[in-house]
């Protein structure tokens, strides 16, 4: 997949389109601060529903131009337009059970910034992950899974490795947030990805959702 050129996005700032709450093409600061700003009124039960009516529904039938990329988990209670008080056109979501990053979901989560020009992509995992605490506890005793829910399993090894070695109580939680700063630093050195990265066109953000509170804490 090519990158595209730094020419090809407009400077910040760009005035707004008609109906639309999100800048088109924002910085990866501004877009951030949209995802922080969802996520407060979320919390204090205070939801706009920006871009959800028709006339948006409308506006994006034609093209769509996403100001974030939120790369999380399958499980229901994270949704990322709800917790982040977004709409139609505002996210491009890949959800994948603990944030399961292979070859095939490399390609979705590039697709945001390469082609789109999206600027800021988010990994984020969550409390209490389920398939986090199945790969945790098939680890810990040694016992091997259904076939497909051992790739997975596999592929949060490495997570559940970095988080032993902590000695953290919590192992499932420790699991979690290696998962995050592991993905993360996956995606910041990605080909198709560092150039937009290295040209301050794309930020690589982690994340971590509380399930009692609903706040998102944010990491590098």
């Amino acid at each position: 997949m090519g990158t595209v050129s730094a020419g090809a996005v407009p400077a910040a700032g760009t005035p707004l389109r008609s109906g639309v709450s999100a800048p088109a093409y924002p910085t990866p600061h501004e877009a951030l601060t949209l995802l922080k700003e969802g996520n407060d009124r979320f919390v204090a039960g205070e939801m706009t529903h920006p871009n959800q009516d028709p006339a948006r529904r409308k506006e994006v039938a034609a093209g769509q131009e996403p100001f974030a990329v939120v790369f999380s988990c399958i499980d229901s209670r994270v949704p990322p337009e709800i917790v982040f008080d977004r709409g139609l056109g505002d996210l491009f979501v890949i959800r994948t059970g603990a944030q399961d990053y292979d070859c095939l979901i490399e390609g979705s989560v590039e697709y945001g910034p390469v082609l789109d020009h999206t600027p800021l992509l988010v990994v984020m995992g969550h409390q209490r992950c389920g398939a986090v605490t199945a790969a945790v506890n098939a680890l810990e005793s040694g016992t091997t899974p259904a076939p497909n829910l051992d790739a997975v399993v596999q592929s949060l090894s490495l997570a559940y490795a970095v988080a032993k070695k902590t000695g953290a109580d919590d192992l499932v939680e420790a699991t979690v947030r290696a998962q995050i700063r592991l993905t993360a630093r996956a995606l910041r050195r990605d080909p198709a990805l560092r150039p937009n990265i290295a040209r301050g066109m794309l930020t690589v953000v982690g994340a971590y959702y509380s399930l009692e509170t609903g706040e998102v804490s944010w990491q590098p």
